[in-house]
């Protein structure tokens, strides 16, 4: 299925979060803190201004970006869980 954000959102794929600790214990599902990172997988157009202008987004497909720990909203499309958010939730692209 092809899916494409519209305005000024972002659809990212999180990053996978470990499931060992640096000394060696595994750390359940449950008790795993879900990662602020991610991968964009698809960006909308942009936002307009107050004249009607687009203005495109800073962000685009492939960036490895941080965002804020309760961004988004999560949905599956493909079998893949995903977040949809607005760029004004990403904090930053990781280079």
């Amino acid at each position: 299925m092809k899916f494409k954000p519209l305005h000024d959102r972002v659809v990212v794929e999180r990053a996978e979060s470990d499931s060992k600790t640096k000394g060696g214990i595994i750390i359940p599902d449950t008790a795993k803190e879900k990662p602020m990172e991610g991968k964009v997988i698809s960006v909308g157009p942009g936002a307009r201004d107050e004249n009607g202008k687009l203005q495109p987004l800073d962000v685009k497909k492939g960036d490895r970006i941080l965002f804020g720990k309760w961004s988004g909203t999560e949905v599956k499309l493909d079998g893949k869980d995903l977040l949809i958010m607005k760029e004004s939730d990403i904090m930053g692209i990781i280079e």
